[in-house]
């Protein structure tokens, strides 16, 4: 097994580790941090697959590198905001997590109004 495979198998395997934090996880930091993981094995494949094709005998093309790079600098710029959403969130409610508003009565005495 060559350091290619390996890096596509446990980029694959961040994916995969990602969607289900995505899947299983309710609270909003969890899922803030199953998401940065999954674009990681995302930039991590994509960085591979880049590399291959330079393997394979195809002209190196800076454009996948560029685009991992950007797609870095993004993502973290995203985290960073929502982690301060997160605890401005936090900081109002005492809360870290959204829950639904109880149904009010109004809505729901049937007067038709």
């Amino acid at each position: 097994m060559n350091t290619a495979s390996l890096a596509g198998i446990t980029g694959a395997l961040l994916v995969g580790l990602g969607l289900f934090g995505l899947v299983t996880n309710p609270r909003p930091l969890r899922k803030l941090l199953a998401f940065n993981l999954l674009g990681s094995g995302v930039f991590l494949l994509f960085g591979v697959l880049a590399r291959r094709g330079a393997a394979a005998g195809i002209a190196a093309d800076p454009v996948p590198q560029a685009m991992v790079i950007t797609g870095i600098v993004v993502a973290f710029s995203a985290t960073a905001l929502a982690v301060a959403l997160l605890l401005r969130l936090f900081e109002e409610t005492g809360r870290s997590t959204l829950r639904a508003d109880p149904p009010s009565k109004a809505a729901g005495d049937g007067s038709g109004a």
